[in-house]
């Protein structure tokens, strides 16, 4: 029941909701995206709506209670009325939690998010929040599109602690005026029970800021490096203080979840039953999975292997599953092992039978008090807007050679009017990877990159292709446009065991990939995608060019587009290196960066380069996938280089390989022919 506060006013008495110390401290707009570069049966849907989070704040001095039935109407209509007319996908109000109730403490926040569906409520529109009953509260509610946003938010630690004890914040900025950084303050719960309920933590102004003069100009990004202390595993809203020409105050917005950010490598389905036992009770497979650096896969308990500690120890793969009862895994020895939960399938698939954005919030709604993150797989770029912010760690799934996909191969008119089946663009894999990020941002996300699959669902003889998985080159093309438009996680499908001994070429190229991104991981993490430009040569595809950056320095890409579909193999071949001359943008805080280097498993190689306008340009070699990181530390050759030999050493010291070991393939196939 609600208390009501009653005000005298000359004469007579005027009785007050409780709504009315309820303020809109902040709005974050994030409008929907669509690539144009994907191809469909069916057109998708042009509107574009918005995902929008509304930062209420407690402005009274009594507590404010809030429970399913709390009075909230936008523009006069529910969220439910708006979610079953059609006009939002989702929304997470006070009535969308069932029988739970907040209190709202004097000068405390909680966060409402609702997910459109069309233009009607998209970017550039205008609506009205009315709370309470009469006389309600009239908040005004501008969905202007951002002129500057928190493009990436990322929690790290030190060593192998779940713990975070900073953040790396970036800023993204499309005004046509300078941006200077001031300040910034976490709202955060008093328990992870109270996750909805929100507190005010010291503003921080000491923080490492890049670039140091704390002024990003004008369409450019910057960004800081904040010490926070130990923090909890819960959600929290992020606020930044920042000023433009005219010195005025303005706070950016963001709502998300503190989990420690690691750059996890999943193998996918490992676990697969043996005559004796499981696959994860195997050695030789478990060798084989951690020489790969594979740190995770899809299983959460598995008899002879989680309750093995020794084996477990030895050989660790971290958690992707239902993850229930919370107390058997929401616990300090536990919670090392989850990468995150992950059971609902792929939601978009299925038709009728898909299951709306608001059932997939229902269901992960009991996850908010735990302290493990969530995650969905997504499937199809044409609708996933509707699914932005469901979960912690978004991801998607989407394999471009020989696999079912939910977009239309043949309608791609590529190469010259050759149309194929088997096959789709590899680089739509950096569409959907933009597409994705920009969708869910500051989160992270993660990718299910096209591995070696056994026989999954038939598809072997996909659209007359005879080898069910990816080359060498398709694998590594695919991972690396995921990887260039920055994801911080991948996931391989699939490397079980009888997928690795069917396709056994494909195990020293995954090897190979993993072993990049270690060496580069922190630039990943600690990074945010500044830059994208797919270079033209006589109005065909020719390179695609992209820039992760951050307080680190740069990663550099260039992935080769003028590869072509051979009509008797039915696959993708590339070219042999040729000589190009490649230029990208630079952050403003890179540009006195002096040490540039080609960087992958082999070695590391320093280059030339040339400097002219914020930008970098060299020539050189090319082949399908190149790498370069620029660094303002003189010395990052040879510490790259000492990682790459420590990962190599890693490798060797399972002496085990079945990618050059004749016999140790043998062990492999041994154990397959005895799987179920």
């Amino acid at each position: 029941m609600h208390r009501f506060i009653f005000l005298r006013v000359i004469g007579f008495t005027l009785m007050l909701s409780p709504c009315s110390a309820l303020e809109l401290t902040g709005l974050s707009v994030t409008p929907h995206t669509q690539s144009s570069n994907m191809r469909y049966r069916r057109l998708p849907d042009p509107e574009l709506g918005a995902r929008v989070e509304l930062f209420l704040r407690n402005d009274g001095e009594a507590p404010l209670g809030m429970g399913p039935d709390f009075a909230a109407r936008f523009d006069g209509q529910t969220p439910t009325e708006l979610l079953e007319s059609g006009a939002s996908a989702w929304h997470d109000t006070p009535g969308a939690r069932n029988e739970s109730s907040i209190t709202l403490q004097p000068g405390a926040m909680t966060v409402w998010t609702f997910n459109s569906r069309g233009a009607k409520w998209g970017a550039e529109t205008v609506h009205q929040l009315e709370l309470g009953g009469a006389p309600a509260k009239v908040i005004a509610l501008p969905l202007a599109t951002p002129q500057a946003w928190l493009s990436a938010v990322t929690f790290l630690g030190a060593g192998d602690s779940v713990t975070p004890t900073r953040a790396v914040v970036h800023v993204a900025s499309a005004s046509d005026q300078p941006l200077t950084m001031r300040a910034c303050r976490l709202w955060i719960p008093a328990s992870n029970a109270e996750f909805r309920v929100l507190r005010p933590q010291e503003w921080q102004t000491k923080m490492a800021f890049f670039p140091a003069t704390k002024v990003i100009p004008a369409g450019g990004k910057g960004g800081f490096v904040m010490e926070t202390g130990s923090l909890p595993l819960t959600y929290c809203a992020v606020e930044v203080q920042v000023t433009g020409s005219d010195d005025k105050l303005t706070s950016l917005w963001a709502h998300l979840r503190i989990k420690r950010e690691a750059f996890d490598l999943s193998g996918g389905w490992v676990v697969s039953e043996l005559r004796s036992g499981n696959s994860l009770q195997a050695e030789p497979y478990l060798k084989t999975l951690r020489r790969m650096h594979i740190n995770a896969g899809m299983h959460d308990a598995v008899p002879g292997y989680t309750d093995n500690e020794t084996l477990y120890a030895k050989y660790p793969l971290k958690y992707m599953n239902r993850l229930q009862p919370f107390e058997r895994y929401d616990t300090d020895a536990v919670l090392p092992r989850i990468h995150a939960v992950e059971f609902l399938g792929e939601p978009q698939f299925g038709g009728d039978r898909a299951m709306r954005p608001q059932e997939v919030f229902a269901k992960l709604a009991p996850y908010g008090p735990t302290r493990m993150p969530t995650s969905v797989t997504l499937s199809s770029e044409r609708e996933w807007r509707y699914y932005a912010g469901l979960s912690d760690y978004p991801h998607y799934d989407a394999y471009r050679v020989t696999a079912p996909a939910p977009d239309s191969w043949a309608s791609y008119d590529r190469w010259g009017g050759e149309k194929i089946g088997w096959g789709a663009p590899l680089e739509t894999i950096g569409d959907m990877t933009r597409s994705l990020r920009d969708l869910n941002r500051p989160r992270p996300i993660a990718y299910w990159s096209q591995g070696a699959h056994y026989d999954w669902g038939g598809w072997f003889g996909f659209a007359g292709r005879k080898r069910a998985s990816p080359t060498p080159d398709e694998l590594r093309a695919q991972a690396y446009h995921s990887l260039a438009h920055r994801i911080t996680s991948l996931y391989w499908f699939n490397l079980s065991l009888k997928s690795l001994v069917k396709f056994p070429d494909l195990i020293d190229p995954i090897t190979r990939v993993n072993r990049e991104i270690r060496l580069l991981e922190d630039f990943f993490l600690e990074g945010d995608a500044t830059h994208y430009e797919r270079i033209l040569r006589e109005g065909q595809p020719d390179w695609d060019l992209a820039v992760i950056a951050g307080p680190r320095g740069a990663v550099l890409f260039a992935l080769d587009l003028a590869y072509k579909p051979d009509a008797e193999a039915k696959v993708f071949k590339f070219g042999p290196p040729r000589e190009v001359s490649l230029t990208w943008p630079l952050p403003a805080y890179l540009g006195a960066a002096k040490t540039l280097l080609r960087v992958d498993a082999d070695g590391i190689t320093p280059m030339e380069d040339e400097r002219a306008g914020g930008r970098i340009s060299l020539r050189t070699l090319c082949g399908p996938v190149n790498v370069f990181v620029l660094s303002p530390d003189p010395n990052a050759a040879e510490s790259i280089e000492a990682r790459r030999r420590a990962l190599i050493a890693f490798e060797e010291s399972f002496d085990f390989d079945p990618a050059r070991r004749a016999a140790d393939l043998e062990t492999l196939r041994a154990l397959a022919g005895g799987s179920r």
